[in-house]
């Protein structure tokens, strides 16, 4: 007999799934054209032993796909009969989006500036509504899985409210060596959770349309640290492993012209105030203009298209109340972790056979 309080069976979507089962539900949110129901895709695991209730999301902007890929690995890996708690898994929640490939809703809403939702408003109103009140409330727990928008890529980074010490700890725990201390989005799944007591951190790295195996390594080991950290799955974290950097601000610098962008740094690189980030020129080559650092940081984001419009983001910055060599030096630390782990070495994952 495990150790620890046997959990109970777990209702989501009138649907009990039992101690030590695992049940794959769909919430419908909408229809299409054709009147064929729209679902959004949800795996509830109910672990053997009493714990947390985490909620694992992603692709609220439908074409961020590196959650996705996290969810799928990490639901590979869970077993109900050693999972402690139960675990609710939603790879794609704006199913529209994803559908098309893009970020937003057939109306262009941002469903993450439409929680918590409303019966009689908009498409996006009405969809996290349905998700905020059937899903998001039966949690303890949420691990929001985001990546940079379109031509825009992220360094892996943790974000959260970390006045709420649960958040602070989940953030912490995750184990991405930049996390940023956010503020709370009016609309968004993270300010409207938190308004219910539930602790939430948003995870961002990579691009949208893209699957980056550092992105994905490091989400996928972030959630389970943070797992191990509310005792749902056993195991403890690497010792001796360095706490997270805190910025304590960040902006992005931006193009002073239009033209092709020359980077002359890249995600995670340290960089001091005065550098020069990138050249900025047209065509010809006849009006170059220097994208230079405000102040010395850490490149977090990085747009990857090369043409800018004047005004246009280019680098994100983080900046630091440590030094921004010891930041550089827990980068290059965790990309050495990630990169050592199983997932990314997988033959499930590149293909191969």
């Amino acid at each position: 007999m495990p150790r620890g309080k046997i959990n109970q069976p777990f209702t989501l979507l009138d649907t009990t799934v039992g101690v030590g089962e695992r049940r794959t539900l769909d919430l419908e949110v909408s229809k299409l054209y054709t009147h064929t129901p729209l679902t959004i895709p949800i795996e509830v695991v109910n672990g053997v032993l009493k714990g947390p209730v985490l909620l694992v999301c992603a692709a609220i902007h439908g074409d961020e796909l590196n959650g996705v890929e996290i969810v799928r690995q990490l639901l590979s890996k869970i077993d109900p009969r050693t999972l402690q708690g139960t675990l609710i898994a939603v790879p794609v929640v704006n199913v529209f989006g994803f559908i098309h490939k893009s970020r937003y809703l057939p109306d262009r809403r941002d469903l993450n500036r439409c929680f918590p939702g409303s019966v009689r408003g908009s498409l996006g109103a009405r969809m996290a509504e349905i998700f905020y009140r059937q899903v998001v409330g039966k949690c303890t727990h949420i691990i929001d899985l985001h990546t940079g928008a379109i031509h825009r890529s992220n360094l892996p980074q943790i974000r959260a409210d970390l006045s709420n010490q649960d958040a602070a700890e989940m953030a912490k725990a995750f184990g991405t060596p930049v996390v940023i201390d956010a503020s709370l989005r009016n609309g968004s799944l993270r300010s409207e959770a938190a308004s219910m007591g539930i602790p939430v951190v948003t995870y961002e790295a990579g691009e949208a349309l893209r699957f980056d195996p550092i992105a994905i390594g490091a989400g996928l080991l972030g959630v389970e640290n943070v797992m191990r950290k509310l005792k749902m799955m056993k195991g403890r974290g690497k010792k001796g492993k360095a706490d997270p950097v805190i910025a304590a601000a960040t902006s992005w610098v931006r193009a002073d012209t239009d033209g092709i962008v020359r980077a002359q740094v890249s995600l995670g690189e340290r960089v001091a105030k005065g550098q020069i980030l990138a050249f900025i020129d047209n065509p010809l080559g006849s009006n170059e203009v220097q994208c230079v650092a405000p102040r010395s940081g850490i490149v977090i984001g990085q747009q990857t298209l090369p043409l800018v419009n004047e005004g246009d983001a280019v680098f994100h910055l983080a900046y630091f109340a440590h030094a921004n060599s010891l930041v550089e030096q827990q980068l290059e630390d965790f990309i050495d972790e990630v990169s050592d782990f199983d997932e990314l070495k997988s033959a499930d994952f590149y293909g191969n056979s």
